[in-house]
């Protein structure tokens, strides 16, 4: 079945096509047949191709919405441009699985998109009003070039966390707001948690219900989950994405009484104080240089940067909290795993939220844990009783399994 798996922002289309059955997915055998990303649609975009033997391609286009961009893909996909041998025409797109931000409390799993999940999803917009509506385009968009008879199928990335139990989720605010306003901590990333839990309990060959992890998601957008017997029990983001762990542009935790402050100090609504929250913040914020890890390290690195690295050192430091507070809540763990475009790829950012975790059985191995980079594997010394992995996430094929799972009606077992 070739699943083709999207992602729709405001002004971007990522997508990749994935050919993927119920043998395939038991055998890990799923094939990426074509990846790649439209980006400033509007206006003239540019669109990035990538091949699964590793070629790229970059064009541009006018493409004035969503719509326009999807027709603009599948036009290259299904034409002897992208050499794909198993995509020939329309009809070889089976199935399109769609990312979808926030199912409120209605979407526990993966679902295939009829009008009345359509609408619960239009009902969740109000708790993601920067990208449900944006989703729903996509999957408008889906249905205006290929027709209502193609499944779709909705991937959210709050589903996961809806172990989450009543002490966990809740807020210590009246409870009726609670009840009116649905006022509670969701958690987002899901999707990623989800498969790095997966890839973990095969690395360590156990069960599902063996899993007791510790996950963070780190890149832009950054997120921690604490998983037991497989379930999350507690995650670090709640009801927007904006609470938790430091970002590249999000301020996470903080006082509320904040809000207020900087409102009445800077003469800013509070819309315009959530959005510098939000856009102004995190690792930007603190650094006034940059809200990319890399770049700071640089920094860091050549010219030994103050700011740059109290923002390191305040990033690696929230996170190493929650580390202490998930053990709690969870009552152990037996791992921690990195993920996201930092947690893959910077072994120092993974040394140095694990420095001083000896307490709990944890020490790193410096040679294991500079070779991975971009790479699955342990990056934690022989020994060492809360292991520690850096595994890549791929939230793309997860989207794809779920897609083909839900189409034939199988249960999502990861």
């Amino acid at each position: 079945m070739n699943v083709l798996v999207l992602n729709s922002g405001s002004s971007s289309l990522k997508f990749q096509l994935i050919a993927t059955d119920l043998d395939r997915i038991q055998r890990n055998e799923d094939a990426r047949l074509l990846r790649g990303e439209v980006e400033r649609i509007g206006g003239e975009a540019i669109v990035t191709l990538g091949k699964s033997n590793g070629a790229h391609q970059t064009l541009t286009a006018p493409l004035r919405d969503i719509s326009a961009a999807l027709d603009f893909v599948i036009r290259w996909i299904t034409s002897d441009k992208s050499g794909l041998s198993e995509v020939r025409g329309p009809a070889d797109v089976h199935a399109v699985g769609h990312r979808v931000v926030h199912g409120g409390e209605r979407f526990s799993e993966s679902v295939i998109i009829t009008d009345d999940v359509l609408k619960g999803i239009e009902e969740c917009i109000e708790l993601a009003p920067l990208h449900n509506p944006n989703n729903i385009k996509g999957i408008l968009a889906v249905r205006s070039l290929f027709g209502a008879g193609l499944p779709q199928v909705a991937v959210f990335d709050t589903a996961f966390h809806h172990s989450l139990p009543e002490h966990a989720y809740l807020y210590a605010i009246p409870y009726h707001l609670y009840r009116r306003h649905r006022i509670r901590r969701y958690g987002f990333h899901g999707t990623s948690h989800r498969y790095v839990a997966y890839r973990f309990r095969v690395l360590r060959n156990v069960t599902r219900e063996q899993t007791h992890v510790i996950t963070f998601h780190l890149g832009n957008g950054c997120s921690a989950a604490a998983i037991r017997n497989g379930d999350p029990v507690d995650t670090s983001m709640g009801m927007t994405p904006l609470e938790g762990l430091v970002m590249g542009t999000r301020s996470g935790d903080l006082d509320p009484a904040i809000v207020n402050l900087i409102s009445a100090k800077e003469g800013l609504s509070a819309h315009e104080v959530e959005a510098l929250l939000n856009t102004q913040s995190g690792l930007l914020g603190i650094s006034g240089l940059t809200n990319d890890m890399r770049v700071l390290q640089a920094e860091l690195k050549e010219h030994d940067d103050r700011r740059a690295r109290v923002a390191i050192e305040v990033f690696c430091y929230r996170a190493r909290k929650y580390v202490g507070a998930f053990l709690a809540a969870m009552g152990g763990a037996d791992g921690i795993v990195f993920t996201g475009g930092i947690g893959e790829n910077s072994p120092e950012i993974r040394a140095q939220i694990c420095g001083g975790l000896e307490w709990a059985g944890l020490t790193i191995d410096p040679e294991r844990n500079k070779k991975m980079v971009g790479k699955e594997g342990i990056i934690s010394s022989e020994g060492s009783q809360l292991a520690a992995y850096a595994i890549p996430t791929d939230e793309e094929l997860l989207i794809a399994r779920d897609t083909v799972r839900c189409i034939l009606g199988e249960p999502h077992p990861s």
